[in-house]
């Protein structure tokens, strides 16, 4: 019987795949066809299959190497290739700085340019950035409510969560996205809301004080689990933009000069959402780091996280484009 090449399967669209992968301390190569991983037991070498077909994002972390035949196979696939630091955090790649965000980018120019086209053409029209930005935060605030209040894993985790002082949050954040007079004022108002529902959170799972650490704090778990998350949204982010054919730099919120920008507005939409109260609940039930990710993934892929940010993305681009 003769190998399956990669390129031979049927294609899964990137919003339909279940499978975001983060590694460390193995190999990633080709191994009869398929691409692998492997760990050493031992004097034992252990082979575990990547099912690429159906993988969105593949985090690299401490003490791994990826072979350029395994790089070309997950390239076809269109899986997004990041490699980080211990933990999932931080991300860059090799010869960047840490704190710059960079994907190996599956490098398929044959991909749709409705959407780039729609984009551009309101991209450079402040006035219509600012109106995209608005757009998107009214989306990330739906989401936060939907997900906070009928999500049943919170629910069984015991995330208990006062819905009418979250609804006034959510009206309050809701009014000043609507009337904010510029981006700077619209990323206060972000990080503001931010800022309330951690407290929110940290109130619902009875974690006790909080405080939002820069990158994490190294005796702190929802600090910690918190970095750790927000990459998997990141991936995700990278993985809906490279679909719709957007670059890393069009961003409308998250400075238009900054570079990976786009992938920030794009993580905006299920970070708080998803990310920041699992953070809580599996700091307080003492979770290890692969349980977080385990819980984090399947949450993600339940709510069909990947499929809203290419949804949001793409109506943004076609009322945004619209309008200009």
């Amino acid at each position: 019987m003769r190998d399956i090449a990669p390129s031979d399967l049927k294609t899964i669209l990137h919003s339909k795949r279940a499978n975001l992968y983060y590694l460390e301390h193995c190999r990633v190569l080709v191994n009869g066809g398929r691409v692998e991983y492997v760990t050493e037991q031992g004097k034992q070498s252990l082979y575990w299959n990547i099912p690429i077909a159906n993988t969105t994002t593949l985090l690299l972390g401490t003490g791994t190497s990826v072979t350029q035949a395994a790089m070309r196979e997950l390239a076809k696939a269109g899986v997004m290739v990041g490699f980080c630091g211990g933990g999932g955090t931080p991300l860059f790649t090799a010869g960047e700085r840490e704190l710059d965000i960079a994907w190996q980018s599956p490098q398929s120019e044959y991909r749709p340019t409705e959407y780039l086209q729609a984009w551009v053409r309101f991209w450079f029209d402040d006035d219509k950035r600012l109106a995209a930005a608005r757009q998107l935060q009214q989306a990330r605030l739906a989401r936060i409510r939907a997900h906070w209040l009928d999500s049943r894993p919170l629910s069984d985790a015991g995330f208990d969560v006062e819905a009418a002082r979250l609804d006034a949050l959510l009206a309050a954040a809701s009014h000043a996205i609507q009337h904010a007079p510029d981006h700077t004022s619209l990323l206060t108002e972000e990080a503001r809301l931010s800022k309330q529902l951690f407290r929110l959170a940290a109130q619902a799972t009875r974690y006790g004080e909080f405080t939002r650490a820069k990158r994490g704090s190294g005796s702190d778990p929802a600090n910690r689990f918190l970095d750790h998350g927000n990459y998997l949204a990141y991936g995700l982010g990278a993985t809906a933009t490279w679909v719709l054919g957007l670059p890393h730099g069009l961003a409308i919120l998250h400075g238009k000069t900054r570079r990976g920008g786009l992938v920030f507005d794009a993580a905006d939409l299920v970070k708080d959402a998803i990310i920041l109260p699992q953070a809580f609940v599996s700091a307080m039930r003492g979770d290890d780091e692969q349980t977080f990710r385990q819980q984090c993934i399947g949450q993600l892929t339940r709510s069909e996280a990947l499929d809203f940010m290419i949804d949001q993305l793409k109506a943004i681009a076609e009322q945004q484009g619209r309008a200009a």
